[in-house]
């Protein structure tokens, strides 16, 4: 995931929150603010310290920036993306945390609707 595609500040985050709709699984809540004429899409990861330690919550943003990354030519670029991680992802394997991702981001309607049908592989 290229460093263009992050969310950094909390006004940013705030903003997303805001103005942004929400939808959610049992790992992940998403959020989502559509911004037009935006060349690319941008996400920010939120990991409460429900999740565990500092070790353990980078770890899952990792594992989270790495799905981002194997399906972003899947992601709608006008939007900006804030996922909430739920406790518990800690403990999923990477082919989990993308599969339910995929799942919570197809909810939120983040996924571009030519890609649903065609593509076999996710």
């Amino acid at each position: 995931m290229h460093h263009s595609h992050r969310l950094r500040k909390n006004e940013e985050f705030q903003a997303v929150f805001q103005n942004g709709k929400s939808a959610a699984n049992k790992q992940f809540v998403i959020y989502t603010w559509e911004k037009e004429g935006q060349a690319s899409f941008r996400i920010g990861i939120s990991a409460s310290k429900k999740i565990g330690n500092a070790v353990t919550r980078n770890k899952v943003k990792r594992l989270i920036k790495e799905v981002v990354s194997r399906v972003e030519e899947k992601i709608k670029p006008e939007l900006d993306i804030v996922v909430i991680v739920r406790p518990g992802v800690e403990e999923l394997s990477l082919s989990t945390i993308q599969s339910t991702l995929m799942h919570a981001l197809k909810r939120a309607k983040a996924v571009k609707a030519t890609n649903l049908h065609t593509d076999k592989t996710s």
